[in-house]
C-alpha cells in the first residue's frame, strides 16, 4: 500500500531506527531523534545500493518518487545513479569531517563522540551534502530551530557555535569568503536564567541518586553533581576549585576568598563519602589542575555543565545545582534528632554574619560542630542513595 502524506507527517520516532514503505524501494526512515529521512533501495550492475533523497518534508512525498522514477528510469537505460554530474566543491560536511579529523586529538575520545553525534543527527541531513559555498543563513537556522524545538536550547547554541567555526575554517582555506553563521546568534533563543530556588526535597533524594547513577554522561560529571550534593557549595566555588585547595590528611577543602560570594575564605570539612569523591576525581583529572577540567583540560568546565546533567537526570525545571544548598539548610534546620546549631548551619553555606562574633565560627568547638554535622549529613544522602539504587535494581528485576 501506499504512503499517504498524512502517514509521513504523523510518523513518531522510536527507540530504534524503522520504515515506512511506499514500493519500488521507497521508504521513508524514521531515526529515534525524529529526523525523516528519504531512502531508495536499487541494484545496478548486480550490487545493491540505496540513495539518499533528502529529508522530509523538504523533500515531500510527491517529489520523492519522482526522485525513485527518475532513478529508476537511469538503471532501466544502463546509467548508474550513482554517477553524479561533477562538483569539485567541497560540500559542508567534507569540510566539517577535515575541520574536525584536524582538532579532535584535542577533546576526550567521549565528549568528541557525543559532540560529533549532534552534528550527525542535526546538521548533515539539513545541509551536510551541499556545497559548502551555497549554504545560506536561513538554511542553517531551519536547522538550529528543529534543534530547539526539542526544548535544547543550549545545544542549539553549541551546534550554532561548530557550524560557525567549519565556516571560519572554510574561510581561512579559500573556499568562501563570508560565515553564513555569523549574524544568527541574536535570532536564537536565550538560554533560561536558573532559577536558584528550585531545590529537591528529602524525600526525592533516593530517586534523585538512582537517576544520577543511570543516566549516561561522563563519570567526571556524575561525581561533580555528587560532590555538590555533600559539600552544598556554589556552582562557581567547585566550577573552578583546583588540587592546592585540598588537604586530605586534615579532611578539609579551604575556598579561597577571591571566590567565595561574601569575599572570606571557606573552610569545609570533607566527610568520608565527600572526600572518597574527590579522590577519584584527582584520578580522572589525571594531572590537571582542576578538579573538573573542561575537554581542553587547560580550563574547567562550561558554567552549565553540572546543570544539564541534572537535566539529563530529569530534573529540567524542577531543581537547579544551587538548590542543593537550600535541600541541605531544610534538611539541617528541621533535624529534630540530631538538633543542629543554626549559626553552624548558616556559616557552612557561607552565609553573612549577624555581627562580628559569628565571623570567629571558623575556630574551635563551632569548626567540630561543622565536621560532625557534614558527616552526619553525607551519611544521610549516603542511605537515600543506597535505597535509590536498591529500588532501581528492584524495579528492574521485576
Amino acid at each position: 500500500m501506499k504512503l499517504t502524506d498524512t502517514q509521513c507527517r504523523s510518523a513518531k520516532p522510536r527507540e530504534k531506527p524503522w520504515n515506512l514503505t511506499d514500493g519500488h524501494g521507497l521508504f521513508l526512515l524514521v531515526k529515534p531523534n525524529g529526523s525523516k529521512l528519504w531512502r531508495c533501495d536499487y541494484a545496478f550492475d548486480g550490487k545493491r545500493s540505496t540513495a539518499n533523497f533528502g529529508p522530509y518534508p523538504d523533500t515531500g512525498l510527491s517529489k520523492a518518487r519522482d526522485l525513485r522514477d527518475d532513478l529508476k528510469g537511469k538503471v532501466k537505460a544502463g546509467i548508474n545513479p550513482a554517477t553524479k554530474a561533477e562538483d569539485s566543491r567541497p560540500t559542508f560536511e567534507q569540510v566539517a569531517r577535515e575541520w574536525f579529523k584536524a582538532n579532535e586529538s584535542k577533546w576526550k575520545a567521549s565528549y568528541s563522540a557525543r559532540f560529533w553525534k549532534r552534528i550527525e543527527d542535526d546538521i548533515f541531513p539539513a545541509f551536510g551534502s551541499t556545497a559548502i559555498a551555497d549554504v545560506k543563513p536561513p538554511v542553517v537556522l531551519a536547522a538550529l530551530r528543529k534543534v530547539e524545538g526539542r526544548e535544547a536550547i543550549y545545544t542549539a547554541r553549541r551546534v550554532h557555535q561548530f557550524v560557525s567555526v567549519v565556516f571560519k575554517y572554510a574561510i581561512a582555506g579559500g573556499l568562501i569568503e563570508r560565515n553564513p553563521a555569523a549574524d544568527l546568534h541574536g535570532a536564537l533563543k536565550p538560554v533560561p536564567k536558573e532559577n536558584h530556588r528550585k531545590a529537591l526535597k528529602e524525600t526525592e533524594l533516593s530517586t534523585f541518586f538512582a537517576r544520577l547513577a543511570t543516566t549516561p554522561m561522563e563519570e567526571a560529571t556524575r561525581l561533580g553533581l555528587k560532590a555538590v550534593a555533600h559539600v552544598f557549595v556554589r556552582t562557581e566555588e567547585i566550577r573552578f576549585a583546583k588540587w592546592p585547595e585540598f588537604d586530605f590528611e586534615r579532611d578539609v577543602w579551604t575556598i579561597p576568598a577571591p571566590r567565595m560570594k561574601m569575599k572570606r575564605e571557606l573552610r569545609v570539612p570533607l566527610s568520608r563519602q565527600a572526600k572518597a569523591v574527590f579522590l577519584r576525581l584527582r584520578e580522572l583529572a589525571n594531572g590537571a589542575e582542576w578538579v573538573l577540567p573542561g575537554p581542553y583540560r587547560l580550563k574547567p568546565v562550561s558554567e552549565n555543565c553540572l546543570l544539564y546533567a541534572l537535566y539529563r537526570c530529569g530534573y529540567h525545571g524542577r531543581a537547579t545545582v544551587h538548590g542543593f544548598r537550600s535541600t541541605f539548610s531544610t534538611i539541617a534546620n528541621e533535624s529534630e534528632s540530631p538538633t543542629w546549631d543554626r549559626d553552624a548551619i548558616e556559616h557552612q553555606l557561607a552565609h553573612a554574619p549577624d555581627d562580628a562574633i559569628r565571623a570567629a565560627y571558623d575556630r574551635g568547638e563551632r569548626w567540630q560542630t561543622r565536621v560532625r554535622m557534614m558527616q552526619w549529613y553525607s551519611d544521610l544522602l549516603e542511605r537515600h542513595e543506597k535505597t535509590g539504587i536498591a529500588n532501581d535494581l528492584s524495579d528492574l528485576l521485576g
